[in-house]
């Protein structure tokens, strides 16, 4: 059976379970649930106008870029998936057992685009841009999500009210969930810088906003929240593991803060071959190419793939205050980047199964005899904003968002402040505002504007434009 026609009939078998129990008076009413498993979903479509842009990508999950990236070239106009949310269908299960509270639980979460009925597969839109000079590329980003049947979540386990949840599989990172919950936009694509890049979701690399073979603790204990992850390699060794902590507290009259520590070894920041390294394939394969040569012996233009390679550690504090009408949101994280303790090999598989032809185990820093003769790269992330919700129906909301980097460059560049050399300081900063109203539960309609621009070292690079203005209207359906 294929998914499609798996996901039709469990489809069927939750309205069926729901017609059963229309006559109860304690079912919901609007929950697709038949034997403890809930059918869900999301579909998120908009139109969009972007200043500065390039083509709209049928499988990034955001169709293109609401913030400035090297390729923005022309204006973009057309509709774009998942700009408040991202579309999605899931599956989640919950079977009380008979030790205390402690129930068994799973999820399997599907992320699609909607304008083109394609799996999200941001590593797919890198890899059709090989070779591409920058003023001829589509929309191409990296990302957690490669086009896996359940790229947003995948795990099973057991939660508790009293003891907490522990899940074992792929799961959004701890860091992850403080984004979406102390985000004014709410993580949302079209709208936030930390919604759209997963840089601070990620803890430095938007691969690791959501980390396969992982294992997941959360708990609420009174006003106490906790949390941890930890992420195994599939080997032996430490390399490509991961770790991350929790600890927060919520405040009497609607408040909550959270600090989070997370720790990633081998993180992959990925990105489309140039036209150099596409004409160097060839003479990467091993051993040296046959007449003709065999899949197995060369690297193919349309799985391959370029990387840079770091250890990272982030230290982040979030907090957010309601006082009814009015929310305000603050955030900051500090990232530091470093070489790989363990380097990553070339032709290493990445998400998705996409292979890195290229690999930079050596971007950050320099160590000579155990002395680190050069600064690692720093990237601070912050953000504030607020939400006001005129009606229960209508809602408004504004941020503003930054990222600021070190200089870490050595030589003749040491502690450069300008655009010479992308390892000089230099500064993001971006500001957005959205209006939602809310039509039912499960429908609503959005109208929002996003302004972003790069300048000084993190403007390095973009020769075609510096800043750009992503428009963006739409609707948004949740069962």
């Amino acid at each position: 059976m294929t998914p499609i026609r798996a996901c039709l009939l469990l489809s069927s078998l939750a309205a069926a379970g729901v017609a059963q129990a229309q006559s109860a008076a304690t079912k919901d009413d609007s929950s697709l649930t038949w034997n403890g498993v809930t059918l869900y979903g999301i579909v998120d479509v908009g139109l969009q106008y972007l200043t500065h842009g390039a083509a709209i990508s049928d499988y990034f999950p955001a169709g293109t870029s609401s913030i400035i990236q090297k390729n923005s070239n022309a204006s973009v106009t057309g509709l774009t998936p998942s700009n408040l949310s991202q579309s999605r269908i899931g599956l989640s299960g919950l079977e009380p057992l008979s030790f205390q509270d402690v129930s068994f639980v799973f999820r399997l979460e599907t992320f699609f685009n909607p304008q083109s009925g394609n799996l999200s597969d941001g590593l797919k839109s890198m890899v059709l841009n090989n070779g591409r000079p920058l003023n001829q590329q589509g929309t191409n980003v990296d990302t957690s999500v490669a086009g896996q049947l359940f790229a947003g979540a995948a795990y099973a386990g057991f939660s508790s009210p009293t003891y907490g949840s522990l899940t074992f599989g792929r799961h959004p990172t701890p860091a992850a969930d403080g984004i979406a919950k102390y985000d004014p936009m709410g993580a949302a694509q079209a709208f936030s810088v930390i919604g759209f890049s997963g840089t601070a979701a990620g803890g430095g690399d938007t691969e690791d906003r959501r980390l396969d073979d992982s294992v997941k603790y959360t708990a609420k204990f009174g006003p106490v929240h906790v949390g941890a992850l930890y992420q195994f390699n599939g080997a032996n060794g430490a390399s490509n593991t991961a770790e991350q902590g929790q600890l927060g507290l919520d405040f009497l009259g609607g408040g909550s803060v959270d600090a989070y520590y997370a720790k990633k070894k081998d993180a992959v920041s990925a990105s489309p071959l140039s036209q150099e390294q596409v004409a160097g394939l060839a003479g990467l394969c091993n051993p040296a190419p046959t007449v003709p040569p065999t899949a197995s012996q060369c690297y193919s233009v349309s799985n391959s793939l370029s990387a840079t390679i770091s250890d990272n550690t982030t230290y982040s504090l979030m907090a957010l205050y309601n006082f009814g009408a009015p929310k305000i949101f603050a955030g900051y994280e500090n990232i530091k980047f470093e070489n790989p303790n363990t380097p990553l090999p070339q032709g290493f598989i990445t998400i998705g199964g996409y292979q890195l032809a290229y690999v930079n185990n050596n971007a950050y820093g320099a160590v000579v005899h155990g002395v680190n003769v050069a600064d690692n790269k720093i990237l601070q992330v912050f953000w504030a904003g607020g939400k006001y919700a005129l009606t229960e129906n209508l809602e408004f909301t504004l941020a503003y968002y930054g990222y600021h980097q070190n200089a870490y460059a050595t030589g003749a560049e040491a502690g450069c402040t300008t655009i010479i050399s992308s390892k000089c300081s230099g500064n993001l900063n971006a500001v957005s505002g959205l209006v939602d109203y809310r039509f039912t539960k499960r429908f609503d309609v959005y109208l929002g504007s996003m302004w972003s621009g790069v300048e000084n070292g993190l403007a390095n690079g973009y020769t075609l434009n510096r800043d750009t203005i992503a428009t963006t209207a739409g609707l948004r359906f949740k069962f």
